[in-house]
């Protein structure tokens, strides 16, 4: 069987903790010299896959061009969580109240959506759809690197706690242009 590695991209412009990234944050300098440090990339890998999110992309992008690997698909099964349009660029503290009060609300009530924001139920089915799109993936091509972003990483390798995986993925570590294993466990 096939192994499947999860990367998550490289440092972009604008990153700070607690913000929410804009669409087309782009990689930094920094972001470049930790992919280049997070080679060589484990045995047996044939081909990568990524989210279309240019800072995932710019590092699928790069990773292929150090290794000549192929990027065999590009994915939005792989974006980053949807945040709401009207918190992108802000951090949490900057957020409207109403936002806050859905925060606090949305690990007790998965499904509750606020404004164009995907809820965390719809993060898990579309986890859950990845993990299955990895699988096939990784059936077709051989052995794969995901690379992709921390929130839809951490609900991947978290989807046996079902849609409040999203909880344990905001908070646990996950450097920038780290690979991990995904394993049947995390599935």
């Amino acid at each position: 069987m096939a192994d499947i590695w999860l990367m998550r991209h490289g440092a972009y412009e604008g990153q700070r903790p607690g913000h929410h990234a804009p669409y087309n944050a782009a990689l930094t300098e920094e972001g470049h010299e930790q992919v280049r440090h997070a080679l060589p990339l484990p045995d047996n890998i044939t081909g990568i896959v990524t989210s279309p999110v240019p800072r995932a992309r710019q590092t699928a992008d790069l990773v292929a061009h150090l290794t000549g690997l192929p990027i065999v698909d590009t994915s939005r099964l792989l974006a980053e969580w949807r945040a709401p349009s009207s918190v992108l660029g802000r951090t949490s503290d900057a957020c409207p109240p109403d936002y806050q009060s859905w925060r606090n609300r949305r690990l007790t009530e998965p499904s509750l959506r606020f404004e164009d924001a995907e809820s965390l139920a719809e993060l898990h089915t579309r986890a859950a759809r990845c993990a299955c799109f990895l699988r096939r993936t990784a059936h077709l091509h051989g052995s794969l690197l995901a690379v992709s972003h921390k929130l839809i990483l951490g609900v991947l390798t978290h989807l046996h706690e079902g849609p409040t995986a999203f909880g344990t993925a905001a908070v646990a570590p996950w450097n920038f242009a780290e690979i991990r294993r995904f394993t049947s466990a995390n599935m």
